[in-house]
C-alpha cells in the first residue's frame, strides 16, 4: 500500500528529488487503491492507461478511458479517477513540476510558454485515444521517457527534461490555445472541495456547504451532483473514508482516534463503512492483509 492515495483537494506533495521534480508511479485500481478523490496540484501529470479500465474526470468531464490512452492535466486541473463495477485499471502518473523546466529563465520561452503553463494558463486537459491525431507522438515520447527512467543511464535527467519539453510543443502544436481561463463553476468547486477537507472532522450541513458555493441547498445539491457526478452526501463520505485510509497507512493513532478525527460519530459505524468501501476492516487494512 505504497501508492498514493490522494484523499486532499489540494496536493502539496513533493514528487521526486527537490532537484529534480520528477517520478513515474505505477497504479491499479481498486488493488493498490479504490480510486482517488477529485483534486488537483500545480504539477503537470500525464496519467498513461497500460490495461483496463477505469473513468478518469478532467475538470467537467468524465470519460471511460482504458488500455493506451494518454489523459493530460495541466497544472490547477481538477481530476479524479474511479472505478468502474470491479473492473481493474493499471496506469502509470507521469508527473512534474513545469518549474524545472525552467519557467523561472529570462527568456522568451519561459515567458510565452513555461510561465503560463505552471499558472495553468497554456494547456487544456485532454483526452487522447491511439486513433486520434498526434497521439502516436505523445505515445514514442513518454514511453521513452518510462524507459529512461527505468534504466538511468548516464545524464537521464537531461533526456527526460527534453522530452517534458517535447511533450509541452507537440501538445501546444495540437491545440495552440495561449489564454486558457478557469470556468467560474470550477472555481466554486475548488472552494466547496477545500471547505470539505478543512470540515470533513464536523457534521457539515447542506444548508452550511451551499453557503460556500453561495446558493440555496436545492440548488447546490444539483450544481454538485452536475459537477463531480457524485451526490455530496456520497462525497463527503468517500473523502473521509479515503483520509481515514491515509491516517491508517502513515500513524499509529488508535482506529477510535482515526474514526473521530475523519468524522464518524462511532466506531462501528466507521468499521462498518469502511469494510464496504475496501473489503477489508481498518485493522486488516492497516496490517496490508
Amino acid at each position: 500500500m505504497d501508492t498514493i492515495f490522494q484523499s486532499q483537494m489540494e496536493e502539496t506533495k513533493k514528487h521526486g528529488d527537490i532537484l529534480f521534480p520528477f517520478n513515474i508511479y505505477p497504479c491499479t485500481i481498486p488493488k493498490d487503491f479504490p480510486g482517488v478523490s477529485l483534486h488537483w496540484h500545480r504539477n503537470m501529470e500525464f496519467i498513461f492507461v497500460k490495461k483496463g479500465k477505469m473513468l478518469c474526470q478532467l475538470d467537467m468531464t468524465t470519460e471511460t478511458v482504458s488500455g493506451g490512452d494518454i489523459c493530460i492535466v495541466p497544472p490547477g486541473t481538477l481530476h479524479g479517477m474511479y472505478t468502474i463495477d470491479s473492473l481493474s485499471c493499471e496506469y502509470e502518473n507521469i508527473i512534474f513540476d513545469p518549474e524545472m523546466l525552467g519557467a523561472g529563465a529570462a527568456d522568451l520561452c519561459a515567458r510565452q510558454y513555461l510561465t503560463p503553463l505552471s499558472a495553468g494558463r497554456l494547456l487544456t486537459p485532454t483526452f487522447y485515444r491511439p486513433d486520434d491525431e498526434g497521439y502516436k507522438s505523445l505515445y514514442a515520447i513518454l514511453s521513452e521517457t518510462e524507459k529512461l527512467c527505468e534504466y538511468k543511464p548516464g545524464a537521464y535527467e537531461l533526456a527526460v527534461k527534453g522530452a517534458m519539453l517535447q511533450l509541452i510543443y507537440h501538445l501546444f502544436a495540437l491545440s495552440p490555445k495561449t489564454a486558457v481561463t478557469e470556468n467560474p463553476g470550477t472555481a466554486r468547486l475548488k472552494s466547496v472541495l477545500e471547505y470539505i477537507r478543512k470540515e470533513h472532522a464536523h457534521a457539515i450541513t447542506v444548508q452550511e456547504i451551499a453557503n460556500v458555493a453561495s446558493c440555496s441547498p436545492s440548488h447546490f445539491m444539483r450544481w454538485f451532483k452536475q459537477m463531480t457526478n457524485s451526490s455530496f452526501t456520497a462525497y463527503l463520505n468517500e473523502h473521509r473514508l479515503s483520509e481515514a485510509a491515509r491516517k491508517l497507512r502513515m500513524s499509529d493513532d488508535k482506529i477510535l482516534t482515526i474514526a473521530e478525527d475523519t468524522g464518524f460519530e462511532s466506531l462501528s459505524n466507521f468499521n462498518h463503512q469502511f469494510k464496504m468501501r475496501y473489503g477489508v476492516t481498518p485493522r486488516e487494512y492497516r496490517s496490508g492483509k
